[in-house]
């Protein structure tokens, strides 16, 4: 009896920590991230902000939990798009997986910005928070089919001498991080059309570049372009 007492109130606590994280993503959606506020997701959901704290200990540990959603979220988007092309060739799980996290992006506006365009808190920086273990997995989406890419076919990378030795120091220790699958000069490769993939995508998502354009998709699709070139993959449509 006990035991199904403690199951009854584990699953009633998920389903509200469910509902809280559902309660402030409405309310970034809807107004904007200034908005959600312990006080207010806690008049969402019914309860009073004291209350709101026996499930989550801070706004910081809130806004941890609701980005890992966001980063679950869009990664499951970018997985399912490459696994699409069991076997394929690279360039076509490559695309696909950057093709759905434009797709994603475009669609959640307000979602992507508060992953990509908000400063990191320092709770979050932790490899123990959810947040940071989420943001690893989306990482490794794009990273790993590069280090695929690496394996089979290696892309061309700078010559030695070419990069700042600065710079070499630093992406030297970014590839022991990620257990030598790649050297470091194509480890700047990866992250080179990496930035110039997510710069545009800030750059479209929070209407930088309204401007000038009223299509981005073109623009972003050049942007694959380059990508492939870079990695000496061809481009497809």
């Amino acid at each position: 009896m006990a035991a199904q007492t403690g199951n009854r109130r584990e699953r009633l606590r998920r389903a509200t920590l469910e509902e809280i994280r559902t309660a402030a993503r409405l309310l970034l959606t809807s107004h904007g991230s200034e908005a959600v506020t312990i006080n207010a997701v806690a008049r969402e959901v019914g309860m009073s902000g004291p209350a709101l704290y026996h499930y989550f200990a801070s706004r910081e540990a809130l806004v941890g939990a609701v980005t890992a959603d966001f980063f679950q979220e869009l990664t499951e988007r970018m997985e399912t798009a490459r696994d699409g092309h069991p076997g394929g060739p690279s360039a076509q799980r490559l695309l696909a997986i950057c093709r759905a996290m434009r797709g994603w992006a475009t669609e959640h506006p307000a979602e992507f910005g508060w992953i990509f365009a908000s400063p990191i808190p320092p709770s979050d920086r932790r490899e123990d928070s959810a947040r940071h273990r989420a943001g690893q997995r989306f990482e490794r989406v794009l990273l790993d089919e590069v280090a695929a890419l690496w394996e089979a076919r290696p892309f061309p990378v700078p010559a030695p001498g070419e990069l700042d030795p600065s710079l070499c120091e630093q992406l030297a220790a970014y590839a022991i991080s990620l257990d030598g699958r790649l050297p470091p000069e194509a480890v700047h490769v990866c992250l080179s059309c990496w930035s110039r993939l997510y710069g545009l995508l800030c750059m479209e998502v929070l209407h930088q570049l309204d401007f000038a354009y009223t299509d981005m998709e073109p623009v972003f699709e050049e942007c694959l372009r380059e990508v492939c070139e870079r990695l000496g993959l061809p481009y497809a449509r």
